[in-house]
């Protein structure tokens, strides 16, 4: 049984930083990739960054250059650094992990979602 432990959430003003964390716990083979998701009220789930098993980061433009993922060298775990947050970044981060598991195969996890406010 795997899954995706995440933490870090928040409310915070506008231009503070916060840091998210995904842990993934269980029985798995490897990591192919990881990626951090969100959802606004009354938005589409999106994109803001993801990780390759190679360590290649990739973002949405809405959060470049405010936004680091990263994950310690063969760890279990995602993180994602926010910096000078606005408001439209309110929303539920959810941290997606795509795995290999003896059992399922390659899957794709997901976390159970942490609320991050941005006040202005």
């Amino acid at each position: 049984q795997v899954q995706l432990v995440e933490s870090g959430g928040g409310l915070v003003q506008a231009g503070g930083s916060l840091r998210l964390s995904c842990a993934v716990r269980g029985s798995f083979h490897s990591i192919n990739a990881m990626a951090w998701y969100r959802q606004a009220p009354g938005k589409q789930r999106e994109l803001v960054a993801g990780l390759t098993s190679g360590g290649t980061p990739d973002y949405a433009d809405s959060v470049k250059d405010r936004f680091t993922i990263s994950r310690e060298n063969g760890g279990n775990t995602v993180y994602l650094q926010m910096n000078s947050l606005k408001p439209e970044d309110t929303g539920v981060y959810y941290c997606n992990a795509d795995l290999w598991t003896v059992l399922s195969g390659d899957k794709h996890y997901w976390g159970q979602g942490t609320q991050v406010t941005v006040s202005s």
